[in-house]
């Protein structure tokens, strides 16, 4: 007899997780895996923690799916791509119309996109749903982007808002749009968490090469600017991590980890969706190639005996300054993810709330800041799409550009690489000049290849009359 009012499949750690939170918040949850060890596993965890009696363990596929009341939702929290596809297909004979497979994972948008097409032709709905916050959220509240049928996403709709972060009471879950609307947004969410990633790297990177400090000075630093406007969960965490210790050689931990970053390529998508959309996101693509320079730790080592190394603590810059340029930068970053949201709402037929999408990242998820709360309000009255057009944050750049800029000034001069906080201001600078040089552009195109150009006093399309460099 169906007892449980949501399934899960997939007993990870994120899965676990994400189990124990839905069954503290009250609903009874049936729970496979393929290997059934790891069943038995989560049991006894579910037990220890007081749940086990809102757990439903099958170890069965079949007699999983009866133990979910109908109209079934079965989160699947298996590794992205064809896995994804495999789990569907086995799930696919034993389920009915009205039930739902919600897709918790990393997907690409695009593959949610075809298997919400694929499941709506055979009466199955498919929810790809974003979820941020790491192993901590899943337990105990993440932030959910949600994308689909929207009556599946009203079947699940109060499990999904219970089990989520909240922030003044409100959860931070929301509907975002048909297909594959809610693994966009997450992608976008995580390739803003890569600038802002990589603007807080090159800002301890100025800290150390340009002002010679050391990790536990460069903490105290971060741990005093999280109570000011650059509160947020990733200012929060470096602080600890430049303040660790590792024990057995009593170093400050950060000195001796590999200086090589990995990814799991949701930067590198939002960088390629950015490009089809023909929206600038020159912060995120910056980010994502610091990360692939970083992975050439031996070719850099060679380049530093091949061109010398800069000397260190020679930067003429204070650390307000670099508190302000941090805090522009990161505007930058999310005016950038903003914006391909934005396009995407309209190329793609979404209608995404940016308002709602803002108000849905204050809690719970990796990229939480302050003023996000500012970016919801500013989003909720409409008009500009662009964040470096709302009033409030016009205000804030008028004076932090002019940090940012002597810090990049110093970066240039004191040879320590600014990928994304260059990249930033390059934006910030194109994006506020009126006369800018695509006409010089325009003009070259036409010359090699009679693309055209419009004239500034004339309508239509017109031509240049070229001298010909044949022969020459």
């Amino acid at each position: 007899m169906a007892s449980a009012d949501i399934g899960l499949i997939g007993l990870a750690v994120m899965g676990s997780n994400l189990a124990l939170n839905i069954a503290e918040n009250g609903y009874t949850i049936a729970v496979h895996n393929r290997t059934a060890s790891k069943i038995d596993d989560f049991v006894a965890m579910a037990k220890q923690q007081g749940l086990d009696q809102k757990v439903v363990p099958e170890a069965d596929l079949v007699q999983f799916i009866q133990a979910v009341k109908r109209p079934r939702s079965i989160i699947i929290m298996v590794k992205a791509g064809k896995p994804v596809d495999e789990m569907i297909e086995q799930l696919l004979p034993h389920l009915e119309a009205g039930d739902a497979i919600l897709e918790c994972g990393n997907s690409l948008y695009t593959d949610s996109q075809r298997r919400y097409e694929y499941l709506k032709s055979k009466n199955i709905g498919f929810l790809g749903i974003g979820v941020s916050g790491g192993e901590e959220g899943a337990r105990h509240g993440p932030s959910i982007m949600v994308g689909g049928p929207e009556q599946q996403w009203k079947n699940a709709q109060p499990i999904l808002e219970a089990i989520s972060a909240k922030f003044n009471g409100e959860p931070c879950c929301a509907y975002l749009g048909e297909g594959g609307a809610g693994h966009f947004v997450k992608m976008i969410h995580n390739g803003i968490e890569y600038g802002d990633m990589q603007m807080i790297a090159e800002t301890y990177g100025v800290m150390r090469d340009g002002l010679g400090m050391n990790p536990a000075a460069a903490a105290k630093v971060f741990k005093d600017w999280n109570q000011g406007p650059l509160n947020s969960y990733l200012i929060e965490i470096t602080g600890y991590v430049l303040e660790a210790i590792e024990p057995r050689t009593g170093k400050p931990l950060v000195e001796l980890i590999l200086d090589k970053a990995g990814q799991k390529g949701t930067g590198t998508w939002t960088a390629i969706a950015a490009q089809q959309l023909a929206v600038p996101a020159t912060a995120i693509e910056g980010a994502v190639a610091a990360r692939s320079i970083s992975s050439r730790k031996e070719e850099r080592v060679a380049a530093e005996a091949a061109y010398g190394k800069p000397s260190a603590g020679k930067a003429d810059v204070s650390l307000d300054d670099l508190e302000q340029a941090l805090l522009a930068g990161k505007i930058v970053s999310y005016a950038q993810g903003f914006a391909v949201l934005s396009k995407a709402s309209e190329e793609f037929g979404w209608n995404l709330p940016l308002a709602t999408i803002a108000k849905i990242w204050r809690a719970g998820c990796i990229i939480r800041s302050r003023f996000l709360d500012q970016m919801s309000a500013a989003y909720a009255k409409g008009g500009a799409t662009n964040l470096l057009m709302v009033p409030d944050f016009v205000t804030i750049m008028q004076d932090a550009h002019k940090s940012l800029r002597k810090i990049v000034a110093a970066g240039a001069i004191g040879e320590f690489p600014l990928i994304c906080l260059s990249a930033s201001l390059a934006y910030f600078d194109s994006y506020r000049q009126a006369q800018g040089t695509a006409n010089l552009t325009q003009g070259q195109r036409d010359f090699f290849g009679a693309h055209g150009f419009i004239l500034t006093d004339r309508e239509g399309e017109q031509h240049g009359k070229w001298p010909s460099t044949l022969g020459k």
